[in-house]
């Protein structure tokens, strides 16, 4: 494993308060790299994204792009740094992958948080997503916990207020994991890599997002396989839509005094079942 750069960088800023310049100093700064995605020794992706948890990062790619279907598909797996240019995740696949590959091969250079780069067709930007077929319901409560739980696992953007997340919450054992980046969809790949890597079932929990919830987030959500999508910011037209399509409950606009929901409500109950037990049994 190669030494990756610093996910953090100090840098110089001059503070202006009220039209008159205060001081200068430094200010944390997240530092944001070029990682290729290479395949069988061709280049799949270049993305702009936070220089860690890279091996999350390509596996989750792999996956929510369709290359894979399963981390145990990529037979080795390494991460290269190239002086000031970037970093390659170089992936080699099982024998037949590499053919299916190719006919969808191509070359993209992503900017930060770029989900859709690369398509070559219109039909290909709102591909229906994976049918989620998970029935399990979650409180209002544990939604909130999730969201606590989320904000408090930030340490990148405790330091540097410029970065997304993306968490997996299970109401039993809390918040199992959070990964950052400067990109909302870099932060969702490299969580479904992983959850994949951990081999974690997807069923019995949701995923919490910081960001906006746009088609392709959705799309990367139904290939984690999770039936609820938590997110603090909006939703897109598309991405509700994308939503409904999916059997995906979605979440959004969530604070600490509620949240709305835009689809398959059934998901979210008011309170626990055992409580709406203990409740019945006294009346």
């Amino acid at each position: 494993m190669t030494n990756l750069p610093p996910a953090v960088v100090r840098i110089s800023r001059t503070v202006w308060r009220d039209g008159v310049a205060r001081e200068t100093s430094e200010r944390a700064s997240p530092a944001e790299t070029a990682i290729a995605i290479v395949y069988d020794g061709g280049t799949e992706a270049v993305m702009m994204a936070s220089p860690q948890d890279v091996e999350d990062f390509a596996i989750g790619f792999s996956l929510t792009e369709g290359i894979i279907g399963a981390p145990e598909e990529i037979e080795s797996l390494e991460v290269v740094e190239h002086a000031d240019a970037g970093l390659e995740a170089r992936m080699w696949l099982k024998r037949g992958l590499g053919e299916r590959l190719g006919r969808r091969r191509r070359n993209l250079a992503g900017p930060t948080g770029c989900g859709l780069c690369g398509i070559d067709s219109l039909e290909q930007a709102v591909k229906p997503a994976r049918r989620v077929e998970a029935g399990r319901t979650f409180s209002a409560s544990e939604i909130h916990e999730a969201l606590e739980a989320l904000s408090r696992a930030q340490a990148l953007n405790h330091a540097t207020r410029a970065v997304h997340a993306a968490g997996f919450f299970r109401p039993e054992a809390g918040l199992i994991a959070v990964r950052e980046d400067v990109g909302r969809h870099n932060a969702l790949d490299k969580l479904a890599g992983a959850l994949a890597r951990a081999g974690e079932g997807a069923e019995d929990g949701f995923v919490v997002l910081t960001s906006r919830v746009s088609v392709e987030m959705i799309q990367k959500a139904a290939v984690v396989g999770v039936g609820l999508v938590v997110a603090v910011s909006a939703p897109t037209a598309l991405g509700v839509r994308m939503a409904d399509e999916a059997g995906i409950t979605l979440a959004a606009i969530a604070r600490s005094d509620g949240f709305e929901v835009f689809t398959h409500h059934h998901r979210i109950i008011a309170a626990e079942p055992e409580k709406l037990a203990a409740g019945g049994a006294g009346q």
